[in-house]
């Protein structure tokens, strides 16, 4: 950065964009910031040269750079309406979370913000940092302090009775209680963000986002039908705006289909005009989960998720919900195949669901325990004995039902007897 500067002109912006090179470039527009005018045209060209350098420094990668044109910003920042600075203060924000591996930073520069802002008395533009900087300390998985935040925020916003920073900030709180796994919490906040957004008009963004999380919360409670529906709204909105949701939506989607048995629909809605537009790795791994599910097989299972161990395991939502699937898909397979026996090597069970020795041991243990059916395991041997499903007399429930019947009888004749005698 030169010390002389450039006039804040439509000449000097053209000189920016005609420059050979970003470094250049990012030079010229230092120097037009740098202008000591201050009239309606000169901020009017910063304005412009502040939008402009904030995309090349992005470009370039160089957050720390944004963080520090931030911090030279404030004294221009008394010279413009405070809804433009909150705009210029949101650009900036969003360049330096669009380069990667820059959370750290964005919570940094969100609190160094919020410090100004408390100083500057810019309430407005403060409650809308404090809820970016939640956001980012519970993708940190931050979560209490993510949480102190919030809960002070949201009460002084319903005060205010902002509804569309409030709608925004009970979604953020049903995730974060989500990911601390209170399921009523989350419930209670998404209702909170769904009374907020029917008394305004919520743009197609946001309602898909709110979609998102009801489906979310449907799936956990083992509704997948409603998951589905909300699911599919929310792609349906996504989709529209061209939004990368739209990928997860989509394969929440199928993920609610595989789990209500009905996954032989899977390549229907992923060969259909709107899941065409998404095929990737995404769609590829509820393929082969579906293809595993519908061959009952374990060790095609097994091969999507080793396969797809980034679309699968790393998705904490489908992950989960492939975990109790996978340990049902486990217990059907071992229950037909022991169904012949009365005692049976564990080695031979393994071979021939063809998964390794320790993990059918202990998943057999497991289902004896949890009564899936009677049995035990002897270890010395190597074995597994299967008892005989011991048969309940149908003698036994209708002598009690008889002498049940018959203390009836007694106590009723003891009544009359009671009022005769009196």
């Amino acid at each position: 950065m030169t010390s002389s500067y450039l006039p804040a002109t439509t000449e000097s912006i053209a000189l920016a964009l005609e420059a050979k090179g970003p470094s250049e470039a990012i030079s010229i527009l230092y120097r037009v910031l740098d202008d000591p005018s201050s009239s309606p045209e000169a901020l009017r060209m910063k304005e412009q040269a502040i939008t402009n350098l904030s995309d090349l420094l992005r470009q370039e990668s160089r957050g720390e750079d944004l963080r520090s044109l931030l911090t030279q910003l404030r004294p221009f920042f008394s010279l413009i309406p405070k809804a433009k600075t909150a705009k210029i203060v949101r650009v900036i924000i969003d360049s330096v979370a669009k380069i990667p591996g820059t959370s750290d930073l964005q919570i940094v520069l969100c609190k160094e913000m919020v410090q100004w802002t408390r100083a500057e008395k810019r309430t407005f533009l403060r409650q809308r940092v404090e809820a970016r900087l939640a956001a980012l300390l519970m993708e940190n998985k931050e979560y209490s302090e993510a949480l102190s935040l919030l809960s002070g925020l949201v009460k002084e916003v319903r005060r205010l009775d902002d509804k569309l920073l409030l709608v925004d900030i009970d979604l953020l709180e049903s995730k974060l209680h989500f990911s601390l796994r209170n399921l009523p919490k989350a419930k209670a906040a998404l209702t909170a963000a769904r009374t907020a957004a029917n008394a305004i008009y919520v743009p197609p963004a946001q309602q898909g986002a709110i979609d998102l999380q009801s489906g979310i919360l449907h799936a956990e409670e083992k509704d997948y039908k409603t998951a589905y529906s909300y699911f599919f709204e929310a792609f349906e909105s996504f989709n529209a705006l061209d939004d990368p949701k739209a990928v997860f939506s989509l394969k929440y989607m199928l993920l609610c289909k595989i789990m209500v048995n009905q996954a032989d629909d899977v390549g229907g809605i992923i060969s259909s005009k709107a899941g065409l537009q998404y095929v990737g790795p995404d769609l590829d791994a509820m393929k082969a989960v579906a293809d595993a599910h519908s061959k009952r097989s374990l060790k095609l299972f097994e091969v999507a998720l080793r396969d797809y161990k980034a679309q699968l395991e790393e998705d904490p939502i489908v992950h989960r919900h492939l975990s109790s699937l996978y340990d049902t898909l486990m217990e059907q397979n071992l229950c037909r195949l022991i169904e012949p026996f009365s005692r049976v090597e564990i080695a031979h069970v393994a071979e021939l669901i063809e998964l390794p020795f320790d993990h059918v041991e202990r998943k057999l243990s497991q289902m004896i325990l949890d009564k899936k059916f009677a049995g035990t395991l002897d270890q010395g041997a190597g074995c597994l004995v299967i008892f005989d499903d011991p048969k309940t007399d149908a003698i036994y429930p209708a002598t009690l039902e008889t002498i049940s019947n018959v203390g009836k009888v007694v106590d009723s004749l003891y009544v009359r007897s009671a009022k005769i005698m009196a």
